[in-house]
C-alpha cells in the first residue's frame, strides 16, 4: 500500500511538473490544426448523412451506393423528380440550421473577441472548442439511436452559443497579432495558420471518406470527439496566454461591456478619418468576398451528389481533400508573391482566382471536370490572411481583439449569411441549372474586385503610411514589442 501511494504521488509529480513545464508554449498552430482535422472528419458528413436520412423519408428506400459512384447516375425519370425533392430539402435544411446558430454566433464572437484585449486570448479560443465538441457528440447521438434529424438544428443553436469558427479563428488572428512585431512575420504566420487548416482538413476530408464506406457514420463521430477533447486539453493547460492578466483587478460586468463598446467604437471613432475609411473599405472586401466564397462552397457536396457527377463518399472526401488542398498552394503563393508583389495584387490575384474557379464548376459535369476546376482556385485562399495583415497594420496592439473581433463578426454574418442565401437559390434552381449557383457566385465576384481597385486608386497601405494611420500615442503603442 505504502508503495502504491509513493508511485502514485510520484507520477502526480511528474504530470504538474511537465503541465508546469509545456505551459509555457505559445504554439497555436497546433489548436488549428487538430480543430481543422476533426472539424473536416464531421462536415464532409453533416450534408451526407442529412442527404441519406432525407433520401429514406423522401422515397422510402435506403440510399444506394456502389464502390466509386451512387446509383442516382442509373435513374428513372421517376427517381430523377426524387432525387430533385431531396436536394431541395437538404438545401433547406441547410439553410434552417445557418440560421439558427447564425445570431448566437454572432452576438459570442463580437463580445468574447473584443473583450480577449481586457482579459486573454484564450477564452475566445477554449469556448468554441466546447461548443465544436457539443455539437459532434450531438451528431453522434443523433447519428446512433436514429433520433429526429431536426435535432441537429437545436444543436447548432446550443453550440453556437459557445461560438463558432469565425470566434476560434478571430482569437487565434488576434494572438498571432501579439506574438508578431513586423508586417511581413504577421503576413506570412496568418497564411500558416490557413494553411494549417487545409493541410490537416485535406487528411481528414480523405480520410472520412473511406472511414465512412469501412464503418459507417458513428465512428467518425466518436473520432472527431475524442481529437476535440484533446484540443481542449492543450488549450487549456498548455497554451500560454499572451496578454498578462491582473488577476487582482475585478471589473464589474456593466463595466466590462462599457469597455467592451469603448474598444470596438475606437476603431471606427478614435485616430485619423482616413484610418476610419481603410478599415470599414478592408473589412466590406473581406466579408463580400467571405460571401461569395463560403456560399459556392456550402454547396459543393450537394452539387457533387445530384446527377450527372452522382459521387460516392469516397470521391467525396476525395473532392473535398481537393478543395482543401487550396490552403496549402495559397500559403506558397502568398510567400512567393510577397517577395515580389505588394499585398494588394496579391489580394487580387486571390479574387480572380475564386471568380475563375467558380465559373468553372457551374459546366462540370464529369468527374474528371471536377476535379480540374481546382486548378484555377490554387490561390483561392491568398486575399484573406492579406487582408487581415493589412488591417491589422493601421490599428495598434492594443486594438488587435476589437478589430479582429469587428473582422470575426461581419465574416460570421456573411458566412452564415451566404450559406442560408446560396442554399435558398440553389433549392430554386436546381431543378433547371444546378450550376447557376456557381455562376451567380462567380459575378459576385466583382464586387470585392470593384472595392479593392477603389482601395487602391485612393490609397495604398506600406509600412510607413500605415503608421501615418495611428494617433501618436498609438504609434508608440504598436512599435513596442509583443506584450509577450
Amino acid at each position: 500500500m505504502r508503495t502504491y501511494v509513493i508511485v502514485c504521488f510520484s507520477l502526480g509529480f511528474a504530470a504538474h511538473t511537465f503541465l508546469d513545464t509545456m505551459k509555457r508554449l505559445y504554439f497555436i498552430e497546433p489548436i488549428v490544426a487538430i480543430y481543422a482535422f476533426a472539424s473536416f472528419m464531421v462536415y464532409p458528413l453533416v450534408q451526407q448523412y442529412v442527404y441519406r436520412r432525407l433520401w429514406l423519408e423522401i422515397t422510402n428506400s435506403s440510399y444506394p451506393v456502389s464502390e466509386n459512384t451512387s446509383q442516382c447516375a442509373f435513374n428513372n425519370t421517376s427517381h430523377s423528380r426524387q432525387q430533385d425533392e431531396v436536394q431541395k430539402a437538404a438545401s433547406l435544411f441547410s439553410m434552417y440550421s445557418d440560421l439558427s446558430s447564425m445570431i448566437p454566433s454572432l452576438i459570442v464572437t463580437l463580445l468574447l473577441v473584443a473583450y480577449s484585449d481586457q482579459r486573454g486570448r484564450k477564452i475566445t479560443i477554449i469556448m468554441p472548442l466546447i461548443g465544436s465538441l457539443v455539437y459532434t457528440l450531438s451528431f453522434l447521438a443523433v447519428s446512433f439511436f436514429e433520433l429526429n434529424l431536426y435535432l441537429l438544428i437545436a444543436a447548432s443553436f446550443v453550440s453556437a452559443l459557445f461560438g463558432g469558427i469565425g470566434t476560434m479563428l478571430g482569437g487565434c488572428f488576434s494572438y498571432v497579432a501579439d506574438l508578431c512585431e513586423d508586417s511581413k512575420q504577421k503576413t506570412l504566420r496568418m497564411a500558416v495558420v490557413d494553411m494549417m487548416i487545409g493541410l490537416l482538413a485535406g487528411v481528414a476530408s480523405i480520410s472520412t471518406g473511406y472511414f465512412l464506406h469501412a464503418v459507417g457514420f458513428n465512428w467518425p463521430f466518436f473520432t472527431s470527439a475524442i481529437f476535440q477533447v484533446v484540443n481542449l486539453i492543450y488549450a487549456v493547460f498548455i497554451l500560454e496566454e499572451t496578454r498578462v492578466i491582473d488577476q487582482s483587478e475585478t471589473v464589474a460586468c456593466c463595466q466590462a461591456m462599457q469597455e467592451l463598446a469603448r474598444g470596438i467604437c475606437n476603431l471606427f471613432v478614435g485616430g485619423s478619418s482616413q484610418r476610419k475609411w481603410v478599415l470599414v473599405l478592408l473589412i466590406v472586401t473581406f466579408s463580400s468576398l467571405s460571401f461569395v466564397n463560403t456560399g459556392g462552397l456550402s454547396m459543393i457536396t450537394l452539387y457533387e451528389l445530384n446527377e450527372p457527377l452522382c459521387w460516392s463518399e469516397i470521391l467525396v472526401g476525395y473532392g473535398a481533400a481537393a478543395s482543401t488542398s487550396i490552403f496549402i498552394t495559397s500559403f506558397v503563393g502568398v510567400y512567393l508573391f510577397s517577395l515580389c508583389l505588394p499585398n494588394i495584387a496579391i489580394a487580387f490575384i486571390g479574387m480572380l482566382s475564386v471568380a475563375i474557379s467558380m465559373f468553372m464548376t457551374a459546366f462540370a459535369k464529369t468527374t474528371l471536370m471536377m476535379f480540374l476546376v481546382r486548378i484555377p482556385a490554387m490561390f483561392a485562399i491568398m486575399p484573406f490572411p492579406v487582408l487581415r495583415s493589412m488591417m491589422s497594420k493601421v490599428v495598434s496592439k492594443s486594438e488587435q481583439g476589437a478589430l479582429f473581433a469587428c473582422v470575426a463578426f461581419t465574416e460570421n454574418l456573411s458566412t452564415n449569411g451566404s450559406s442560408a442565401v446560396f442554399s435558398r437559390i440553389y433549392a430554386a434552381t436546381v431543378a433547371w441549372c444546378p450550376g447557376f449557383i456557381f455562376l451567380l457566385g462567380s459575378g459576385l465576384c466583382i464586387i470585392p474586385i470593384s472595392l479593392l481597385g477603389i482601395f487602391r486608386c485612393f490609397h495604398s497601405v506600406d509600412s510607413n503610411e500605415s503608421q501615418a494611420l495611428l494617433s501618436e500615442d498609438e504609434t508608440e503603442a504598436s512599435d513596442d514589442p509583443p506584450v509577450v
